[in-house]
């Protein structure tokens, strides 16, 4: 299983110009290693977009060892007490969407330096079997290429993600999180593309309304 856990956290966000230094030296230096301590984080991850289509600038990929870690006592006290340096830097954040997810399906032998996320919704009446397909078919066939490290399918747990926190509750860049994300990662932007066209290819016609598609390079790990 390429991710590390059956949990994953996935947050897009952009920064403003004047706060971007000091987004990097806290998501570094503090906020990153705040996140690794929690007891059932794996791997933390940040990606910076690739072109200027994407948007929002910024993915960052918590993978957990379930999706129970998410409302965990450990997790919350860290979002309920957030640091000073916490409450300065997310004053630069905009556009910001965070989804406490399931992992549904994930393959492939490993992570990729390059990323693609895939946001959409699905009919409820249609959840069960669009899990089925694009678990049994579609995701395989995008993992199967060549320069395709990894491919990840997670659904949102909307009611987590929409609890607010003292960390939370008086942003106003926080959107709605997306109810279903796919994750594509590889070796190359030119594979990830391809592996995207299989998707748009056989999925499109799963999802309701269009998707929204980002691609990434990865900036860090911890």
């Amino acid at each position: 299983m390429a991710l590390a856990g059956k949990g994953a956290i996935c947050i897009w966000n952009d920064i403003t110009p004047e706060g971007r230094e000091e987004f990097y030296a806290w998501h570094l230096h503090e906020h990153m290693p705040e996140r690794a301590a929690v007891p059932g984080f794996l791997r933390s991850r940040r990606f910076i977009a690739l072109d200027g289509a994407t948007q929002p600038e910024f993915f960052t990929l918590y993978e957990t060892h379930d999706a129970s870690v998410h409302t965990s006592a450990p997790y919350l006290a860290r979002l309920n007490a957030p640091t000073p340096w916490t409450r300065t830097a997310t004053q630069a954040f905009r556009n910001t969407s965070r989804a406490l997810t399931v992992v549904q399906a994930s393959f492939g032998p490993g992570a990729g330096g390059v990323l693609a996320t895939i946001r959409f919704a699905v009919e409820e009446a249609r959840r069960d079997e669009v899990i089925v397909t694009l678990s049994g078919e579609v995701l395989p066939a995008m993992a199967a290429l060549p320069e395709i490290a990894g491919v990840h399918l997670c659904t949102t747990d909307k009611d987590a993600s929409a609890s607010k926190t003292a960390e939370s509750k008086d942003r106003k860049d926080i959107l709605a999180a997306p109810d279903w994300v796919v994750l594509i990662e590889g070796c190359g932007d030119a594979a990830v593309m391809k592996a995207l066209a299989i998707f748009d290819q056989q999925a499109r016609g799963l999802l309701m309304g269009d998707a929204n598609t980002g691609l990434y390079r990865l900036e860090y790990q911890c």
